[in-house]
């Protein structure tokens, strides 16, 4: 059994590099900073760090459960993923580094090497191969670490998401527009665009009048 190998390497070495990135600004909030609101409504920084935290152990398991040839949920409900946001959303900074800092090592030694026949196995995400989970982790850690740390001392912006990133945000939300409507026909700036498109504030205002949004992929039906 062969593999293709894709966008897998960057797709590891730059969620990683976001990861270090993340853990790094954190060791720098301070509690205040910590309790405070983020840039998504009703969560503060602690409830997105616990959300980073959570859905990468999530996805991680997709690789655990793909190597026992196992296809599980990558969670095993909605109120069980919404209960752990809650729950690690009061962590102090210290607490938010060991829980991070533990991810990262667990994904150095789980995530299969590139070429692995295990990024085809089937996996419970948007019933797609486990290629799909390590996607969506570099997704979930790059835009977060905008979203949590936007406000603070070390609040990172869109220049953090490189051109393979926005590229590859482009080509997944590009579901969120309207029939009849295309990324190409939405005037702006590539990156400005990879924002709007993720559902954030564009640092620099897109031209024209924009559709309104559909909503995330995860909430369609996996194609």
């Amino acid at each position: 059994m062969t593999t293709s190998t894709g966008p897998i390497p960057h797709a590891l070495a730059d969620s990683a590099a976001g990861l270090d990135a993340l853990l790094d600004a954190v060791g720098h909030l301070t509690g205040d900073e910590l309790a405070g609101p983020s840039t998504l409504e009703g969560w503060t920084r602690g409830h997105v760090l616990s959300h980073v935290a959570g859905v990468g152990a999530a996805l991680l398991g997709q690789a655990r459960a793909a190597e026992r040839g196992e296809v599980v949920p990558v969670y095993a409900s909605q109120e069980a993923r919404d209960t752990g946001i809650e729950a690690g959303s009061g962590r102090s900074v210290a607490e938010h580094l060991a829980v991070l800092g533990a991810l990262r090592d667990e994904m150095a030694r789980t995530w299969p090497e590139p070429g692995s026949p295990l990024w085809d196995a089937p996996s419970g995400y948007r019933s797609g191969p486990l290629s799909g989970c390590l996607l969506g982790w570099w997704r979930e850690v790059r835009i977060h670490s905008v979203d949590a740390l936007a406000g603070t001392s070390r609040q990172v912006g869109y220049e953090t998401w490189d051109d393979a990133l926005c590229a590859h945000l482009r080509e997944f939300l590009a579901v969120r527009l309207p029939d009849g409507v295309s990324v190409a026909d939405v005037a702006g700036d590539p990156r400005d665009v990879t924002a709007w498109l993720a559902g954030r504030v564009p640092e620099t205002p897109l031209r024209g009048d924009l559709p309104e949004l559909g909503p995330w992929p995860s909430a369609l039906p996996a194609r």
